[in-house]
């Protein structure tokens, strides 16, 4: 098959097609926020386990797929995505005792397989197929970490794309599980004891029935779990019963020495950061930082001297040392200075010092050499010399490693894989995938244009070389915009279908995200989180008024946050858009918090608890600022009854208000629910290219429309 624009221009049958929706029933329930009352109509949905909800999921779906199903195209859009998604995928290896452990897909595999072997260019062997653990693909591999000596592993998986994750222990040369068996894990990985004897990680206590994938997520507590015991005899190393918002992670220092333990508070990037000597007798926590007054990630440590990527005093980062010894702030010593750059991440391997920094979204590298001292000093070394344009990741090792891997994608090239010899700094392919698409027929660009308040903001855009910018090209624009996470370049089979097909995609660095450090952040935060999405709006209009495309032929995608972003920009200017694909996106920005670990993002959205957020809230909410009779863009709500992040009863909500306003000659409003599957981790590769073939499929019909 060779997709083209055709696809476009064949217009679609269902354009006279009256969609009746499933009733959605409203209740008069109503809130009284600081004197404003607010009708919640549609909160009966937000009972999932209820028959009544379950009866409206499966009314919705009917009706959607019932659309869906007449679509000519799709057929045609699966076939090329299950086509291109055929090519091996690889994870970056890391080495333990000697052995290296990297994950494999050869293709159409649900999920990747874990495989172990003794040099990293012989394939070896499967340790761990996931896709064994349940028969339609819906149990995902979440965490592996192998003990130092390389005899042990352990692995968490989850079911159907929850939160929740189990933890075993498996022994590498047999392949067999022990009998250790750790659950109600969330949001932690696990660190092993240097001598193997155990790991530690964090959980939440068990929930009551029926609230596992709704109820609140407080007071997670971090643990010691011995090899060979059961769970209730886990050591409990850290609590605070007086902090149910405080989050633990516990990482063993590469010597064995310190277990360092990150206390988070919700989403909030600025952290604290205790630690506990393994060597002593007393067992004493020493809260080293601990006025969560900026962003602490531990990197490494040399002796008692750790070394922090911080932006404290530094909105675009640096890296510091604190000697433990004199841990006074006085004593602190800077080893890396800010740039104009935001330095992304730090990795010690092998003596050097690995710093990503995004130069407008992009990676670029830079390398330090460790000199030896009473407090070591970093040298710099130069730039790592990258393939082009892209992102970068990976730089994983120790300090007695000679040799690390890290990996570049960009938007037109998937995620090849280089092994990076320390000493010489030379980098040569480990493993690159061959796909089916032909990336030299398309170019990306970054283009910078002025949001409404005069910000500069950059915009990545891929598009089919010599394309005639004649406003005619079906466009993409996706964003996020949030708890200060970049959007870089990044390899998408869907985009790349999008691309063959002759469509735009477009990349917008909002405010709120990561892009440029903590001041880029805070602007698109609680008070000032109405600059997200007029950063949004600009880049739309930008598009259009560079002829790139019109509203007609404009899509907006995001997901999660992303999903709040367009919900938002949907209601606050829905003629600038064609089509809308909001995936599960935080809806109601008034009782957010009240469900798992909502309450966490209070750190950039504000509370509806407090006045003044409050009315900041209401103002963009997307459920509550629809209104009856709106023509509203084509919209497909995506979202999985799995869903424990951003709980589906935020899509379920806002589809039926929206179903409700939507004008009487308006395009459809429809919502995809998949069962089996939850945020969008882990989720199964069967149901990932559904779901995109659908979405893809929805908008040649929503963008084709007049």
């Amino acid at each position: 098959m060779k997709p083209t624009l055709l696809i476009f221009l064949a217009m679609s049958c269902l354009h006279a097609t009256e969609v009746r929706y499933p009733e959605s029933r409203k209740d008069s329930v109503t809130d009284d926020y600081h004197g404003t009352i607010i009708s919640d109509p549609y909160r009966w949905l937000e009972d999932d386990n209820s028959a009544e909800t379950k009866a409206w999921v499966a009314a919705q779906n009917k009706v959607t797929f019932a659309y869906l199903d007449q679509i000519p195209q799709r057929a045609q859009i699966r076939e090329r995505l299950t086509k291109l998604w055929n090519y091996e995928r690889f994870g970056a290896p890391f080495e333990r005792g000697g052995r290296f452990f990297y994950t494999h897909n050869t293709g159409l595999q649900n999920q990747g397989v874990l495989y172990v072997t003794d040099a990293p260019d012989e394939k070896g062997r499967v340790l761990l197929d996931p896709n064994t653990l349940s028969k339609d693909g819906t149990v995902s591999l979440t965490e592996t970490s192998p003990s130092e000596d390389g005899k042990l592993l352990v692995y968490g998986t989850s079911g159907g794309g929850s939160d929740w994750q189990e933890f075993r222990v498996r022994d590498v040369e047999s392949g067999r599980d022990l009998e250790d068996v750790v659950k109600w894990v969330k949001f932690s990985g696990a660190s092993w004891a240097k001598d193997g004897s155990g790991f530690y990680y964090s959980r939440y206590d068990e929930p009551k029935a029926g609230d596992a994938l709704k109820g609140k997520n407080e007071f997670q507590k971090l643990y010691f779990h011995k090899v060979g015991t059961p769970q209730s005899a886990d050591t409990l190393v850290y609590e605070r019963k007086d902090h149910g918002d405080w989050g633990f992670s516990g990482h063993v220092t590469d010597d064995g020495r310190y277990l360092i333990i990150h206390v988070s508070k919700g989403t909030d990037p600025k952290n604290r950061v205790f630690y506990k000597d393994l060597a002593g007798t007393e067992g004493k926590i020493v809260e080293l930082l601990n006025d969560f007054d900026a962003d602490y990630t531990f990197l490494d440590s040399v002796g008692p001297v750790f070394f922090f990527r911080t932006d404290l005093d530094a909105p675009r980062y640096r890296v510091i040392a604190i000697d433990i010894r004199k841990p006074a702030r006085t004593d602190w010593r800077e080893v890396i200075p800010q740039t104009a750059d935001k330095l992304d991440s730090a990795s010690f391997v092998g003596g050097r010092v690995y710093c990503e920094y995004l130069k407008d979204a992009r990676s670029q590298v830079e390398v330090f050499r460790v000199v030896a001292g009473d407090i070591p000093t970093l040298a710099p070394e130069g730039e790592l010399v990258l393939p082009g344009i892209g992102s970068v990741g990976g730089f994983g090792g120790r300090a007695k490693d000679t040799h690390t891997f890290f990996s570049f994608t960009s938007f037109t090239e998937p995620g090849a894989i280089y092994r990076l010899d320390v000493a010489s700094g030379k980098s040569t392919i480990w493993r690159k995938p061959a796909v089916d698409f032909d990336s030299s027929a398309f170019e990306t660009k970054q283009v910078f244009y002025t949001s409404k308040d005069g910000t500069r903001v950059p915009m990545f855009i891929t598009h089919k070389r010599g394309m005639a910018l004649d406003g005619s090209a079906p466009t993409i624009l996706y964003g996020y915009g949030g708890f200060n996470i970049p959007m870089t370049p990044s390899f998408s089979v869907s985009r790349a279908v999008w691309l063959e097909m002759g469509g735009v995609f477009a990349v917008a660095n909002l405010r709120g995200g990561g892009e440029y450090g903590a001041e880029w952040h805070k602007a698109g935060t609680k008070l000032k989180k109405q600059n997200v999405f007029d950063d949004f709006i600009g880049a739309a209009e930008w598009l259009v008024a560079n002829k790139y495309t019109m509203p007609a032929k404009l899509a907006i995608q995001g997901g999660s946050n992303g999903g709040l972003l367009v919900g938002a920009c949907v209601t606050q200017r829905p003629d600038l858009f064609g089509a809308a694909l909001p995936a599960v996106g935080v809806m109601d920005m008034l009782r957010f918090h009240k469900f798992t670990i909502g309450w966490a993002w209070k750190s950039d959205y504000g509370s509806s608890e407090d006045p003044e957020e409050f009315k900041a809230l209401l103002a963009y909410s997307p459920l509550h600022t629809l209104k009856p009779g709106v023509r509203y863009p084509a919209t497909m709500i995506t979202t999985a009854d799995h869903d424990d992040r951003v709980v589906p009863a935020h899509s379920f909500k806002f589809a039926a208000r929206l179903q409700e306003c939507q004008s009487k000659d308006g395009p459809p409003v429809l919502i995809r629910i998949e069962t089996s599957a939850g945020h969008g981790a882990g989720t199964a590769l069967a149901k990932v290219i559904e779901q995109n073939a659908d979405q893809m499929a929805f908008l040649v019909d929503a963008l084709n429309r007049k």
